[in-house]
């Protein structure tokens, strides 16, 4: 039996997988198509076909890691928590995987959702925070990976699914404003914002915020996507205009391409603020982004695979969101990103 089952090898799920089997774990793959880069890497295993179909027989595994795009990693969420007592779930979808969470317990099984850096690592932080100090009265999460360098047509290629990135713009996003969520267009309250090495950028809200809609840290919490400017209002002149098709090919990830990642998480306080920044550039040919994300999901699968924190504390079984982790298994993972080289700084300002 292989320590982990992947579902999913794309941009993040090559990096995860590749990842997770150069640190001794022993790694199954099943996708529609397996890049050549798996298949010739000796310590992974893999099966090629749809996965709906395999999953009628579903191999065992310690972990399970739904790595699929959002338009289908929904469609497996009750087979992987009535077939696997421990689960890691990638898989950006509308409809959030708290809706199994009485299947999860029924089953004794464990899944951790929106394991990336953004929702992911950002909730992570914000748990931090509120255990540090209470009274949080303003949260601001603004994310974004992007070519290092804008250009003449999108200044952008999508280092995930280009699927859900248009689903990131069409959807409404949820904002919390004194207390009471508010749902507000996509794309909305676009502005201009600084990042430091790169110049002005443009922010506006998408619909980030997910489980920490009922997180209960802050009354006022919002996250914005990051792009160089021209991109959206491309988007928004163009959307008519272009097939998804067309727009996935208009996106599709350059690995020649310099590119970054970048997060800023704002906590504010009545006469302070945190602020936490997250900067990586890509690393030994995976993107910034696939590093970002698949660098939490890879610590959540440790912890998983661990079961329980180092003060003892056992991971409850249900439908778990990142902030719902210990303490513990929390700092471990930010402990952990920070190894792999990726810049992770905390500041006070007061």
């Amino acid at each position: 039996m292989p320590d982990i089952v992947a579902l999913g090898c794309g941009l993040v799920g090559n990096f995860v997988v590749t990842k997770l089997a150069q640190r001794g774990y022993s790694v199954h793959v099943i996708d529609l198509t397996i890049p050549d880069s798996i298949k010739d890497n000796q310590l992974i295993s893999y099966q090629e076909g749809d996965v709906f179909e395999i999953l009628k027989y579903p191999p065992e595994a310690k972990v399970i890691v739904n790595l699929l795009p959002g338009n289908i990693g929904e469609q497996v969420r009750s087979t992987l928590i009535l077939n696997y007592r421990s689960i890691i779930d990638l898989a950006f979808t509308e409809i959030e995987p708290s809706i199994h969470n009485k299947l999860a317990i029924e089953n004794d099984s464990t899944l951790i959702w929106d394991v990336g850096i953004a929702p992911g690592l950002s909730n992570m932080l914000i748990r931090l925070e509120s255990e540090l100090e209470e009274n949080i009265k303003d949260v601001s999460i603004k994310v974004g990976g992007n070519p290092a360098i804008p250009d003449q047509n999108w200044s952008y290629m999508a280092p995930f699914s280009p699927a859900d990135v248009i689903e990131e713009y069409t959807r409404p996003a949820r904002i919390i404003v004194n207390g009471t969520t508010t749902t507000v267009s996509a794309i909305s309250d676009l502005h201009s914002i600084e990042v430091e090495g790169y110049g002005t950028m443009e922010a506006f809200l998408t619909d980030g915020l997910r489980s920490l809609i009922n997180s209960k840290m802050s009354p006022n919490m919002r996250e914005y996507t990051v792009r160089w400017p021209g991109h959206i209002q491309k988007w928004i002149a163009e959307r008519g205009k272009l097939t998804d098709i067309e727009l996935i090919d208009a996106w599709k990830f350059d690995e020649e391409r310099p590119e970054f990642t970048w997060m800023e998480v704002t906590i504010e306080y009545a006469e302070h603020k945190i602020i936490w920044e997250i900067v990586d550039n890509g690393l030994n040919g995976f993107s910034s982004m696939a590093r970002t994300t698949g660098l939490v999901t890879i610590a959540c699968v440790e912890t998983l695979l661990a079961k329980t924190d180092t003060d003892g504390e056992t991971i409850k079984f249900g439908v778990l969101a990142p902030e719902d982790l210990p303490l513990d298994s929390i700092e471990q993972v930010i402990q952990y990103v920070k190894s792999e080289n990726v810049t992770i700084i905390r500041k006070l300002i007061e």
